[in-house]
């Protein structure tokens, strides 16, 4: 008699079996779904983006952990860390110039133990940094973010300089991940840590853009003319969501291993 499989189990297995068009559907739903219980379970819109900076500590605690207790940084890309400290450091500059909130804090935080991070794997653990497998070219990324930011950026009153940093910032986060799954890509073996932290990043991802979404729905739209005119309203939603869709693969994957009971996530090929 064949053993009964688990609906889980089962519902991987037919969702594997459809063509990518109907897997495109099913992920547009399901993250449809996914904004509707979130609009119905959180009144206070502002607290998703708040939970997504927390989610993005708690991603990169798990890597502090990693460092301080196998001491090894093998499958970690430094490069996906530098852009992150880019980032959050145009971003922390922007901050102070154009609006100092809670925001501000959490930035302020995540810089520094991303910088630690930096250091660890520069430094004290370089002798474990897999830096063929980190060949992510940064000017691929950093070329086209400043490009763009300095043709679609903020229309606000501040100094042009700083509409066009805090563009540069929002574009930069968006793709900053790509060196991790370039190495992730080049391994096809991920380590607990490093999945749990990735996955911490696309859960971060998909609050912080849920938050915009969100916002632009119950303004009807107003929030999109309040962040000025042109084209800067519709690429920073479109950033939002780019950021989230290049992690939505390895998610889908990291929660299958982990119902599955794996520890070690394995990447078929053409993924991420």
């Amino acid at each position: 008699m064949r053993p009964q499989r688990r609906p889980i189990h089962a519902l991987t297995l037919w969702i594997r079996r459809q063509p990518p068009k109907v897997k495109a559907f099913l992920a547009v739903v399901s993250g449809m779904a996914a904004l509707v219980l979130l609009r119905t379970i959180v009144h206070e819109h502002d607290n998703l983006f708040v939970a997504a900076e927390a989610v993005h500590a708690i991603g990169i605690s798990v890597l502090i952990y990693k460092l301080m207790k196998e001491k090894t940084c093998a499958g970690l890309s430094l490069k996906t860390q530098e852009l992150t400290a880019i980032f959050l450091a145009v971003r922390l500059y922007c901050s102070f110039v154009m609006e100092y909130d809670i925001h501000t804090l959490l930035d302020s935080a995540t810089l520094v133990t991303t910088l630690w991070v930096i250091y660890m794997i520069r430094f004290k653990l370089k002798s474990t940094y897999m830096e063929d497998k980190d060949n992510f070219a940064l000017y691929y990324v950093l070329a086209p973010c400043a490009v763009l930011a300095l043709f679609v950026h903020p229309s606000t009153s501040h100094h042009i300089l700083n509409r066009f940093l805090w563009a540069f910032c929002v574009y930069l986060e968006a793709v900053s991940v790509l060196p991790q799954l370039r190495v992730m890509q080049n391994t096809k073996i991920v380590e607990p840590f490093t999945a749990h932290y990735v996955f911490s990043l696309g859960v971060a991802r998909f609050l912080s853009c849920a938050h915009w979404v969100l916002q632009v729905v119950d303004s009807r739209g107003y929030l999109l003319t309040a962040l000025g005119y042109g084209l800067w309203p519709s690429f920073v939603l479109i950033s939002e969501i780019v950021q989230t869709f290049i992690l939505a693969d390895f998610c889908y994957y990291y929660v299958k291993s982990v119902v599955g009971g794996q520890l070690v996530l394995r990447l078929p090929s053409g993924v991420v």
